[in-house]
């Protein structure tokens, strides 16, 4: 848990980072990040999800050597990762690492891989947040892909924000954008879509907690339907091993 002091020095370091920043965006932000401000110790998390591919593409054209970290849990969609396959190669994206639970962690935690009809966060925990905070060791700062619309757990996402028990600052860099605005950036850059998109699946995690959204309903409804998780982990980690 930070001190006084440190939330201080951190809160100080991601106001100067929205002074210095906050009028940039796309590849010339993620650009001036990786080179000027964090000197390549800065990575783009990305699920390689339905709305993905925009800000890969933006992080190509900064550079095609961006780091990028996916997390595969072991239990995603075979569509997923052909997907990621398929958008890396089109992008040129040549930094991508692909990262996971450990097979002594998944005999120790998911012996008989069955952990998520006991405890969704446990499994998000052990298949997801474990790995990523082991991959971002040595960043200084990752970049996401969330935006205030997804949902009303997002609808205060800043541009910058210091990341609890790490010391990381995570980029939000797509953070006021809208869901039209993202669709004419596919159009643009003539982005693929993810496979499963047009079978109705809007946000895309592991096949066992992901369903169809109905027509008009909130796009990650159908991320762990009919309990109250609303989020995997991964933003709500702390460096203590628990997720709020």
């Amino acid at each position: 848990m930070l001190d006084g002091l440190s939330r201080a020095v951190k809160s100080d370091r991601v106001a100067e980072l929205a002074e210095r920043y906050g009028r940039l965006e796309g590849a010339v932000l993620l650009n001036a990040l990786l080179r000027d401000e964090f000197d390549g110790r800065v990575a783009v998390v990305s699920s390689f999800g339905t709305e993905s591919a925009v800000l890969l593409a933006m992080a190509a054209e900064a550079d095609p050597s961006f780091p990028v970290l996916f997390v595969n849990t072991g239990k995603l969609f075979g569509e997923t990762l052909r997907y990621r396959d398929k958008l890396a190669a089109a992008l040129g994206l040549t930094g991508v690492r692909t990262v996971g639970p450990t097979d002594e962690d998944l005999a120790a935690e998911d012996a008989d891989g069955l952990l998520f009809t006991r405890s969704h966060d446990a499994c998000c925990h052990l298949r997801k947040t474990v790995p990523l905070d082991r991959a971002l060791e040595g960043f200084d700062a990752w970049v996401t892909g969330r935006k205030r619309f997804q949902a009303s757990t997002r609808a205060a996402l800043p541009l910058f924000e210091a990341e609890e028990g790490t010391g990381r600052i995570k980029i939000n860099p797509l953070a006021l954008w809208d869901r039209e605005r993202i669709d004419q950036e596919f159009a643009r850059r003539n982005l693929p879509r993810h496979p499963l998109e047009a079978d109705g699946f809007l946000s895309i995690g592991c096949f066992t907690c992901t369903e169809r959204v109905a027509p008009g309903a909130d796009p990650r409804s159908g991320r762990w339907a009919g309990t109250a998780k609303t989020e995997c982990g991964i933003h709500t980690f702390k460096k203590t091993g628990t997720a709020q």
